[in-house]
């Protein structure tokens, strides 16, 4: 296990194996290049902002976007519950893209989600997008959930929030390597709060210099975990590339 200190000392673009395990807030975590979280000792397995059914959401509204969203993005999410095996999973909120895509949920895909969730615990969180409880699945649904030193929210607080994971803000990073800019989903943490990547398959993101990232993090503490196709990559924000 690697100790909060060392995790935040990386060299920039150094590759580490494809899941990295810290502390936040005194609580080891592990960060997965699927882009879930896991507290290993607890057997809890987080994901945020899914946005599933976001191709009908746009459609409702008369623009089109191509419909697979959905699909691949519960394929990959049970590729990530068939590697841990958790026995609670946390959907960090903006579950579903708007607050009827569970309810319009066609039945395939309902089924599906139905089997992700088949013996163990699921917790939804409540989310800007979807605000109310889903419609037709199991799961407790509540705003915030407290494990050990941890608090799970969906949007991050202002200001100091030790042990706080949250999503809402698609966190990215942009590194360059060998004069060429890499932009990626990342998780962020300074040790004291982690902000989690987006899981849907057709989120967007904001980089971690947006100003609406502005005093969440030390800084000099906080280090962008990338997420590539086989392994995580480890940069400390003072090394980042603007």
């Amino acid at each position: 296990m690697h100790g909060a200190k060392a995790a935040l000392t990386p060299q920039a673009g150094d590759a580490v194996p494809a899941s990295v395990e810290f502390e936040v807030n005194g609580t080891a975590v592990l960060c997965d290049r699927s882009g879930v979280l896991l507290l290993a000792d607890s057997g809890v397995l987080v994901v945020s902002d899914l946005h599933l059914e976001k191709g009908a959401a746009f459609a409702r509204r008369g623009l089109m976007l191509p419909p697979y969203d959905t699909a691949a993005t519960l394929a990959r999410l049970g590729e990530a519950i068939a590697r841990f095996n958790p026995r609670l999973v946390i959907s960090l909120g903006d579950s579903f893209h708007d607050r009827v895509g569970s309810q319009f949920l066609p039945d395939h895909y309902r089924d599906a989600l139905k089997a992700l969730q088949q013996g163990r615990e699921w917790t939804w969180i409540e989310g800007n997008h979807d605000p109310d409880t889903p419609v037709g699945l199991e799961g407790a649904w509540c705003s915030e959930l407290h494990i050990d030193t941890l608090v799970f929210r969906h949007e991050p607080s202002r200001g100091a929030a030790d042990g706080e994971i949250a999503g809402h803000l698609h966190p990215t990073a942009r590194v360059v390597r060998r004069g060429k800019g890499v932009r990626r989903a990342c998780f962020a943490s300074d040790g004291k709060r982690l902000l989690m990547p987006a899981f849907g398959s057709t989120t967007g993101g904001l980089e971690l210099r947006h100003p609406a990232m502005r005093g969440l993090f030390v800084q000099s503490q906080l280090v962008a975990h990338l997420l590539g196709r086989e392994r995580l990559y480890s940069v400390a924000f003072n090394r980042m590339n603007g």
